[in-house]
């Protein structure tokens, strides 16, 4: 007779306490569920090609050793300084195209009528590269504002050089939208001022000092090289180098008993 099966009996094993401090997080794999945490994602982010661009040149223009001819501009006028030239000079806006139109047809019809035309206004901020240039060299320009972000540089690079000869007052300013905002079109490289109002002559005035004592008269500006930066893993390594060195140099004097 074939012995009885005797059934096992299974000890019960007590549930483990959750760790208030590793609370359990179930991973859910359905579509949605366990979402990455946001992180910045800009360094995998392919980019534009204008932005590359833009981004390779500031880097470009750190570790190259950069001319005093170019380097200039990057010493532009500062932000108060910048907002009183640019009062001045919206006082004395060219017309808009619309404007401009309107003031034709008024002239026509007054001469039409045997009337006096309306009289121009007397000064206004002239721009161009080259209108301005020929202002420049027939010394009418009272003061030059040149932009810092011209693309090519090579389109403003002479200007301030022709302004020392000249003994024109310049400025360097940011930048060539906010002087194209300023003489209604989307970009200006260079804009003049041709005289002011007498109201506003003693302004001009203190301007030209300003431009003449931080510009035209600034012997730093033609001598400082610019760039020459590294970057973060070469000084990095560039420091560890030295601090190699002045240990190597520290045990050969400790050796020789210096």
């Amino acid at each position: 007779m074939a012995p009885k099966k005797t059934k096992e009996v299974k000890k019960s094993t007590p549930a483990k306490k959750a760790d208030p401090l590793f609370p359990a997080r179930p991973r859910a794999t359905g579509i949605g569920g366990a979402i990455r945490p946001i992180k910045d994602l800009s360094r995998f982010v392919r980019w534009p090609k204008y932005v590359r661009i833009q981004r390779q040149r500031a880097v470009l223009y750190q570790r190259l050793k950069v001319p005093p001819a170019v380097n200039q501009f990057t010493k532009t006028l500062g932000k108060n300084e910048a907002m009183t030239v640019f009062s001045l000079l919206n006082k004395y806006r060219p017309l808009t195209a619309a404007a401009k139109k309107q003031r034709v047809k008024e002239a026509a019809a007054a001469a039409a009528s045997g009337g006096s035309a309306p009289a121009k206004a007397a000064n206004q901020v002239k721009f161009g590269l080259k209108h301005v240039t020929t202002l420049i060299e027939e010394k009418k320009a009272q003061l030059v504002l040149i932009a810092c972000d011209v693309d090519p540089i090579e389109l403003v690079m002479w200007v301030p050089a022709l302004c020392r000869k000249m003994d024109v007052p310049f400025m360097i300013v940011k930048d060539k939208a906010r002087l194209g905002a300023l003489v209604h079109q989307k970009t200006a490289a260079v804009v003049a001022l041709t005289g002011v109002d007498k109201e506003d002559s003693k302004q001009l005035d203190l301007l030209k000092e300003l431009a003449l004592e931080k510009y035209n008269n600034n012997k730093d500006l033609l001598r400082k090289w610019g760039g020459g930066i590294m970057g973060l893993k070469t000084q990095a390594k560039l420091d560890k180098r030295a601090k190699a060195m002045a240990i190597e140099e520290a045990k050969k004097k400790a050796s020789l008993g210096l």
